[in-house]
């Protein structure tokens, strides 16, 4: 159920580390296991990351219509990360806990604008 029709009113960012040694092999395990059943439900999905001395870290944002919407990917709690099978064999932290940020302005390109309007000014 792809919501690409859509305008993105909320990000939901997940945060997680790897060790440098092994972030090429969580980036291609995350693609390819993470990101196929999110893009399912969300209106768009980016994967960041940040290689620092000794240590890789990944962020993943899905833009959602609103959190219902999300809720059919998260389940009742919107918080709840949805772990991969071998997140705690990569991660060096399991995460406990995404977040949620409202869009109050945005320059993507649809369908993940949100106009500015005089209510965000």
């Amino acid at each position: 159920m792809t919501q690409e029709n859509q305008t993105a009113r909320i990000v939901r960012v997940w945060r997680g580390s790897t060790t440098a040694s092994r972030a090429d092999d969580y980036e291609a395990y995350l693609y390819a296991e993470g990101l196929p059943d999110l893009k399912k439900y969300a209106v768009g999905v980016q994967m960041l990351r940040q290689d620092r001395s000794g240590e890789s870290d990944f962020v993943v944002m899905s833009f959602w219509k609103d959190i219902p919407s999300m809720s059919n990917f998260a389940g009742s709690d919107p918080k709840k990360i949805r772990h991969l099978e071998r997140d705690e064999e990569f991660l060096t932290v399991l995460p406990e806990a995404v977040e949620i940020f409202d869009v109050k302005a945005s320059t993507l390109p649809a369908p993940l604008t949100l106009a500015y309007s005089a209510k965000a000014h």
